[in-house]
């Protein structure tokens, strides 16, 4: 499975899963592939991922939340292993609607996205013992944060958009 975040959408993608992300920076279009899709084109802004983890079924009219974690080329093994491996305790949050482990295809950033059905899910997730548990070991001499050689080039950083359904005409 792939995603794209595109700046503009072509309405020959309208038998792909397509949804308007937008907040109060910016809009862009969420477009989720089981194939990969022939782009010619991308702007700096514009992602291609393949989803190497995911579950359930991204919808529209949620709160989808982007954490964009930079992995340098040597480390994305050790990285994607820790996903691998995760509790999966995530899923059963009040609340939660889907999530997707994404491998990026142009850049270095990793994206781990979820979905909830509102904001108020997300953050009662960040305060919640599963959250506490898969987070455990950040900051610690065993967290991957720490270890060495170290595996992030720069800080992550997180991106909140409300996402839609669209009609393209």
């Amino acid at each position: 499975m792939y995603i794209y975040l595109l700046k503009d959408i072509d309405k020959h993608y309208i038998n792909q899963a397509t949804f308007k992300m937008s907040n109060s920076d910016q809009s862009m279009y969420l477009l989720e592939s089981e194939k990969e899709l022939k782009i010619d084109v991308f702007t700096e802004e514009e992602k291609v991922y393949e989803v190497i983890d995911g579950t359930f079924t991204i919808k529209s009219d949620c709160f989808a939340v982007f954490n964009n974690i930079p992995v340098t080329i040597d480390g994305r093994s050790q990285f994607e292993q820790r996903f691998q491996k995760r509790a999966r305790k995530i899923e059963d949050e009040p609340g939660f609607l889907a999530i997707r482990v994404c491998r990026p295809l142009n850049s270095d950033t990793y994206v781990v996205l979820t979905c909830w059905e509102k904001e108020s899910d997300f953050k009662n997730w960040q305060t919640s013992t599963s959250y506490q548990h898969a987070h455990k070991k950040r900051g610690t001499s065993t967290g991957i944060d720490k270890q060495q050689p170290q595996i992030f080039p720069r800080p992550s950083f997180v991106e909140t958009y409300t996402i839609s359904s669209i009609k393209l005409n």
